[in-house]
């Protein structure tokens, strides 16, 4: 008679799903290693089998080299496009064999814009079918699975798949097309190196590159602030003059005048005001992201990395979502009494729920997840960052349900010989949600003491402090992740995977991210020769035409002939200051090499630098002198992980330090001298 086939994204969620549905005993086979599940629920025979993320990938119909611009594309297997996709054909092939005696399918992938098409590609192109029923859920708990089986559509959501498929073509025409006239601009020049840009990351990188111009172009203005410190009866009190900056120092001296010498001051005035500091509103992906960078110090792409581990294994719900609402089906009071069984949150949710449960909510929506929540199921063998991650969604789930904070600023003013000085203090009175949400919530508390009207200040010391204006800051993984969501640019499951990107192909550099030589040069290049190639408008356009075609507004076709029509022309504008593009870029590339590679002055010929090298011979790296062959110093490195100066000099010898930087490790800092008495002292 046949069964049922249910195809999910990761083969963790088949598991789940397969637990959830099966009347009786899960039968776990495999085939070439990978796993599916026989299950019968009713009268019903079931195989839940996965994929694992996209099985299949774009590829240009007939290759002809490296040309552009190309249009004409086809989907392919993706174990065939490169090696490291080549564990995915045993998925399509037990894929294959799952299907051959199904007689109806449904998906059950993520249900988003990528889960759609994951499903839709393994759909039409192993099981040879167009539709198929479809399970929508938030979470992979038992109940809100069986709920999934028996409201299931009876299709597939089309503008979802159809978005999923017109993101994929034009992120390649852009893809494909930039980055190889980049990469041909300079080989025209006689210099070869793979550059890459793209639909989003072009804009992306120009974001970055215009603070760092400001930065560069920023010219400090000094001012001076005139500062009292003293003592009154229940302690010290520090102030600033009431005109706080002072950007003529003549005028800043005369107040000095006036209050050097005082040995007294009394207290002129005091100002409490009390107000209310709301809840947070829960966590969607942007946020979530933020704070974890914010509280955790998680960058974003392992943010997102950890949050998908927990929601596959049960943990908390769907992460990829923009909203920041928790409808009251998610069930508040039992996803509470589920965590109050966990010691860590025994009495906050105790408290919680004695409250009438009306979540604080933000204005974002997401039509297919609520925002992020905890499931209640208890987190079993998970690392450190996940526990901690873990530990944020929760507390943060906690306290959008609970009262404001009471807050109160303090403000004293000072008068010493009629001159007015200021301080301010902001405390806590009534926690609220922060009892919830410690120790992440931001801000510090910064008490006074309590004085009164006409109280006496004991003058300890009175200076005019030297200042100037300081420069934009860097952006950090987690604002940059921001700026993008505010301009709407990439999706709130792609920003990340951009930026990383950047760093991948050396356009930025650094935890406080800056923009290299090569980054800023290749702005510099294609503002001057091809605008368009950075232009935020077009990007954010495509976006909002991608919400269109999900909500069947618009056609993939007329999407993607606008987008050949603005490459085409981009294109052929490009090719014609190929040359010009290819100097620029190979300027910026040699000088960006030549900075990361640095790694201080050569301590033998005392002329030369000593840089990282790659033998191309030996595939290994070392450390050698620039100004060979006249002087040949060489010394040996560790092979695996970042290696970049210390910008120290070892302590023992002078000679230059290195740091070594592995993912998962702390940073590895050492003397490069063999010979050195550190040395001698770690064996």
């Amino acid at each position: 008679m046949g069964h049922e086939l249910i195809i999910t994204e990761k083969p963790k969620a088949a598991e789940k799903i397969a637990s959830a549905l099966a009347d009786g005993k899960v039968i776990k086979e495999s085939y070439k290693k990978v796993p599916y599940y026989k299950i019968t629920r009713g009268n019903k025979d079931i195989v839940v089998c996965c994929a694992v993320g996209h099985l299949y990938g774009l590829e240009e119909k007939e290759k002809k080299g490296w040309v552009y611009p190309v249009f004409d594309i086809k989907w392919i297997p993706s174990y065939e496009q490169s090696n490291g996709s080549k564990f995915t054909k045993k998925y399509l092939e037990t894929i294959k064999k799952t299907c051959k005696d199904a007689n109806s399918f449904i998906l059950a992938c993520d249900y988003d814009v990528e889960g759609e098409l994951i499903g839709f590609n393994v759909l039409r192109f192993v099981c040879k079918k167009k539709e198929a029923n479809r399970m929508k859920f938030s979470t992979l708990t038992k109940e809100d699975i069986v709920k999934a089986y028996e409201t299931k559509s009876k299709t597939i959501n089309h503008g979802l798949a159809d978005a999923g498929e017109t993101r994929h073509e034009l992120d390649w025409y852009y893809g494909i097309n930039l980055s190889r006239a980049l990469t041909l601009a300079i080989k025209s020049a006689g210099f070869f190196k793979v550059l890459s840009s793209g639909r989003v990351q072009g804009p992306a990188l120009k974001i970055i590159v215009d603070r760092e111009r400001e930065i560069k172009a920023f010219k400090p203005v000094p001012f001076w602030q005139i500062q009292l410190d003293g003592v009154v009866d229940k302690g010290d009190i520090t102030a600033m003059h009431e005109q706080d900056k002072f950007w003529e120092k003549d005028k800043a001296n005369q107040v000095m005048k006036k209050v050097k010498d005082q040995k007294n001051a009394k207290i002129s005035n005091v100002e409490k005001k009390k107000f209310q500091q709301s809840p947070p509103t829960p966590f969607d992906l942007t946020t979530m992201q933020v704070e974890a960078y914010r509280a955790l110090r998680i960058s974003p792409k392992e943010s997102l990395e950890i949050a998908q581990e927990l929601y596959t294994s049960g943990f908390i719900s769907y992460p990829r979502t923009s909203s920041q609402k928790l409808p009251k089906e998610i069930g508040y009071k039992k996803i509470l009494q589920d965590l109050s069984k966990q010691k860590n949150y025994a009495v906050l949710c105790s408290e919680i729920m004695k409250t009438n449960l009306t979540p604080s909510e933000g204005k974002s929506t997401d039509p297919a997840h609520p925002a992020i929540y905890p499931t209640g199921v208890p987190p079993k063998g998970i690392k450190d960052k996940e526990l901690k991650l873990y530990d944020l969604i929760v507390k943060r789930f906690m306290s959008v349900f609970a009262e404001p904070a009471t807050k109160q600023t303090m403000t004293i003013k000072i008068d010493c010989n009629t001159e007015i000085f200021v301080a301010k203090g902001t405390t806590t009175i009534e926690k609220g949600w922060h009892k919830f949400y410690a120790p992440y919530v931001a801000g510090k508390e910064e008490e006074l003491p309590d004085v009164k009207q006409g109280e006496n200040v004991d003058v300890k010391k009175i200076e005019m402090l030297d200042k100037e204006t300081q420069p934009p800051k860097h952006y950090t993984p987690s604002s940059i992740i921001k700026e993008l969501a505010k301009k709407n640019l990439g999706t709130k499951a792609t920003r990340a995977h951009i930026v990383d990107t950047l760093f991948q192909r050396g356009y930025v550099t650094g935890k406080s991210i800056e923009a290299t030589d090569l980054g800023i040069s290749t702005v510099d290049t294609l503002e001057k020769y091809c605008p368009k190639i950075l232009d935020e408008e077009l990007t954010r356009q495509f976006e909002l035409e991608m919400e269109e075609i999900e909500n069947g507004e618009k056609k993939p076709d007329q999407i993607l002939k606008k987008a050949k029509e603005n490459l085409k022309e981009i294109l052929e504008d490009f090719k014609k200051k190929e040359k010009d593009i290819g100097e620029g870029l190979k300027e910026a590339t040699i000088e960006t090499r030549n900075k990361e590679s640095y790694i201080g002055k050569c301590p033998v010929c005392k002329k030369g630098n000593l840089r990282v090298i790659f033998s191309k011979k030996t595939k290994k790296r070392f450390i050698a002198c620039d100004a060979y062959p006249k002087c040949k110093t060489t010394f040996s490195l560790p092979q695996k992980g970042l290696v970049k100066s210390a910008e120290k000099e070892c302590p023992e010898c002078g000679y230059p330090m290195v740091m070594v930087i592995t993912k998962g490790r702390r940073p590895w800092v050492f003397c490069i001298n063999p010979n050195c008495k550190s040395k001698q002292q770690e064996k």
